[in-house]
């Protein structure tokens, strides 16, 4: 009988897993972006991803972060008044965030998508062929200072825009750039920042 005590002893596969991130949630977007910023300024390891469905109600965002870094970041949010609503855990058996970006290969084209905003850009020239995606009212606008543009000379929408689409655009801007560079290829031009 001792033979089948032994099978409950050893780990079951995927049973349990360390948990060392944690994401923070917040009442707006508004509140994540400034956290964002705060918590990048003072070196955090953080990123802004999509909350878990549970959590989202629209075009949401949370933090994720190093679940050891907790009590630095919650005393640093509450002394500049911006506290989290709620702090999770994050692991593969349970809560878990969605990626933020998205890409999508068109063949010529290249897309990226960070939540309901796209730029779209021609893989040999490098230049944006579309901007879409969004509600905000500073869409048009961006997508009219942008189009047509190289990518790396393209502004930066956080620059020119002041919305939530104009976050989420330069989140997909910074991720093309780290996929296709931003050197246009008809022209020999180099990439610059």
């Amino acid at each position: 009988m001792k033979w089948f005590k032994k099978d409950v002893k050893e780990k079951m596969p995927g049973q349990s897993e360390a948990v060392t991130r944690g994401l923070l949630i917040f009442a707006d977007t508004g509140s994540v972006m400034q956290a964002e910023q705060i918590l990048k300024e003072e070196s955090y390891d953080i990123k802004v991803v999509s909350p878990p469905a549970k959590y989202r109600s629209g075009c949401d965002l949370c933090v994720e972060f190093p679940l050891v870094e907790e009590p630095g970041i919650a005393r640093l949010l509450k002394q500049i008044g911006l506290p989290p609503i709620d702090v999770l855990p994050v692991s593969k058996n349970g809560l878990e965030p969605l990626r933020l970006c998205r890409t999508k290969d068109f063949g010529n084209y290249l897309m990226v998508r960070s939540a309901n905003m796209k730029i779209t850009i021609d893989k040999k020239t490098k230049r944006i062929v579309n901007i879409s995606g969004g509600g905000c009212p500073d869409v048009p606008y961006l997508a009219c200072q942008m189009v047509g543009r190289v990518l790396a000379e393209s502004p930066e929408p956080v620059m020119i825009g002041f919305s939530l689409c104009a976050y989420s655009l330069n989140t997909a801007r910074e991720e093309m750039l780290k996929i296709a560079g931003g050197e246009d290829a008809s022209s020999g031009r180099p990439h610059t920042h």
